[in-house]
């Protein structure tokens, strides 16, 4: 084993970090920016101030396996198909002209996973103290609506309010999934038993969006879901499980 300390541009001790890897393992830091700088802090210059003082600074005095986070200069289809192409879960980003909040979600970063994002049908909601806490939806099979998970990812607060205004009018006082309750939470936590369904608040199921997941589970439920956005448009019947 061997360790190493290092010190971005003189930063503060706080900030110091060890990599620490087997010996001759290839083992590579990546760094994209900088908020501390020779003792001064940094961090409500913007991202792209940041980069500049990174590349003219800091990458310098570096070597071996401390590597610079390159700007990806290429539209976003492109980049999504050569992520696919290298078998790569996804892309991360981040506003250039954003600045570091501790503790706050503002929208700045952006996350985009390369799965399947198909439609469903959302048909509720449950409480929670900002508009909703997550989405409850599903798909037809036939004229039955089929629960299929529920999600919280994939909004900000933004999102969240625009969101929760389509739901204005469209509250039912029944749940519109044939398949509901469900007898147990499943292993993975996504089944709807009846306990559960007490904080649920149930939706004419009209609206359809794209929800992005990694997979079926064997309890007919998916797995690492996100909210992509409202299918404008989209009618609710049309849509149906894919596999």
């Amino acid at each position: 084993m061997w360790s190493r300390w290092m010190n971005l541009g003189g930063a503060r001790p706080s900030t110091h970090f060890r990599i620490t890897a087997p010996a001759n393992f290839p083992c590579f830091f990546y760094v994209f920016d900088v908020m501390v700088l020779e003792g001064i802090d940094l961090r409500r210059e913007p991202l792209s101030r940041l980069r500049e003082l990174l590349e003219e600074r800091v990458l310098p005095k570096f070597k071996g396996p401390v590597k610079y986070s390159s700007e990806l200069e290429a539209d976003l289809p492109d980049l999504i198909a050569s992520l696919k192409q290298l078998g790569l879960e996804g892309l991360v980003a981040k506003r250039g002209d954003s600045r570091y909040e501790l503790g706050l979600r503002r929208g700045a970063w952006r996350k985009m996973r390369v799965n399947r994002a198909p439609d469903f049908v959302i048909g509720g909601y449950t409480v929670g103290r900002n508009q909703f806490d997550a989405v409850i939806f599903g798909y037809y099979q036939g004229k039955q609506l089929i629960y299929a998970a529920r999600t919280r990812n994939g909004f900000t607060p933004g999102s969240r309010v625009a969101l929760f205004k389509k739901f204005a009018g469209l509250e039912i006082p029944d749940c519109p999934f044939v398949n509901l309750p469900e007898a147990t939470s499943g292993r993975w936590g996504q089944g709807l038993t009846k306990a559960k369904m007490a904080d649920c608040r149930w939706l004419r199921p009209v609206l359809v969006g794209s929800f992005e997941f990694l997979e079926w589970t064997g309890e007919n439920h998916l797995r690492h879901t996100r909210f992509m956005g409202l299918r404008e448009g989209a009618k609710a019947r049309d849509v149906t499980r894919e596999t």
